[in-house]
């Protein structure tokens, strides 16, 4: 029922503003009418896509050229939406030349609609370029531990994130010999029965303490509890609302459920269950996908809280949108009570297969 909702929603939106794209923009442009019938087909094909990218999200019945291509317009849609918005400003300035002669009107409006048309193929290039780049081994110092840790989030395991992609993560990510590796969340992003090779992919991941997974809000869009049941086939350590002692490391690791378990009465939060069994004379590393959760600390201070989620923005300036919900979008913060947060860019992504401003990382913390 969630998905036909979605969908709904998806429909609506995206027709909306391929729709208004048409009239407010394609419709005004001083061009000949043939290139105004190009640009209709190709803003139709991109709707079309639109669909077909919903339909192969959530289906395995696109090969992965194809899904590409229809990822990539999402990215376009994107662009669409900003393109009409600066249009829609560069309209109010228009309109405010009335005492300049036509001719210089229509070469002012031809100008800045090249201008746009321009920047617009630039910036969907320079993410899809940006996209297709290998994660990044981002090296943070943070000093207050003596052994080294390797967090990963946000793998969005399904579609373009395959088998191969996540293998040549492990290998990314055992060549830096972590002592403990964490992963934040969001790491199934489809039916967990078309992806279990993938996942057990993460069970080569060679840790001295183990490797650590806490639920992100997509988890709750896949039947949570089947992946919860198959995650306990693998060798990754879940943890719901609860805490491990590693005794070699002098260090608790606490992991909390998703803020968005409140939203679904399911598997929800609980910070004072999963710091119970905490040792007061250890170093506390607390794992939650939302930066946000630090507003649910309730006077526990770790040291360091690990979370994903943002993707650090993506796509430019869409971070400044994540930043109206979150308090950090990336890197390492000091909060008030004296612990930091580190915000994960993600491995992997959602949506269109691009980032502007924002690389895929692997975070290695020392």
């Amino acid at each position: 029922m969630r998905v036909y909702l979605f969908f709904s929603l998806f429909l609506l939106f995206f027709f909306a503003l391929h729709y208004l794209f048409y009239s407010r923009v394609i419709k005004k442009l001083l061009v000949s009418e043939q290139i105004k019938k190009v640009l209709t087909l190709f803003l139709s094909l991109n709707f079309i896509f639109n669909l077909l990218y919903v339909l192969g999200r959530y289906t395995d019945i696109i090969n992965n050229t194809f899904y590409y291509l229809f990822s990539l317009s999402i990215g376009i849609s994107f662009v669409l939406l900003l393109y009409l918005i600066i249009h829609e400003i560069l309209n109010l300035f228009h309109k405010t030349l009335k005492n300049v002669d036509q001719s210089k009107r229509a070469f002012i409006k031809k100008s800045g609609d090249g201008m746009m048309f321009a920047l617009s193929t630039s910036y969907v290039s320079a993410g899809a370029y940006e996209g297709s780049k290998e994660p990044v081994v981002n090296v943070v110092e943070f000093h207050q531990f003596d052994f080294s840790i390797v967090q990963i989030s946000d793998f969005h395991i399904g579609g373009l994130i395959d088998r191969d992609f996540v293998k040549a993560s492990v290998a990314k990510i055992n060549a830096l010999t972590p002592d403990i590796v964490f992963i934040t969340g969001d790491l199934v992003d489809t039916a967990i029965d078309n992806i279990e090779d993938a996942i057990r992919e993460l069970d080569a991941i060679d840790s001295k303490h183990g490797v650590y997974y806490i639920l992100g809000n997509h988890e709750y869009f896949h039947n949570p509890l089947k992946i919860i049941e198959f995650i306990k086939t693998t060798q990754i350590k879940l943890l719901l609302n609860e805490s491990v002692t590693i005794d070699a490391l002098k260090l608790n690791i606490v992991g909390v459920t998703d803020l968005f378990g409140y939203r679904v009465n399911m598997l929800e939060p609980d910070i004072h269950r999963a710091f119970a069994g905490c040792r007061a004379d250890y170093k506390t590393v607390l794992l939650a996908h939302q930066p946000k959760f630090i507003e649910e600390l309730q006077g526990n201070t770790p040291e360091l809280i690990l979370s994903g989620h943002t993707h650090g923005g993506q796509i430019w300036p869409f971070q400044y949108l994540v930043g109206l919900q979150q308090p950090y979008v990336k890197g390492l913060h000091k909060l008030q009570n004296g612990s930091h947060i580190y915000v994960n860019s993600g491995i992997g992504f959602w949506g269109p297969p691009m980032r502007l401003d924002s690389q895929a990382e692997i975070a290695y913390i020392i």
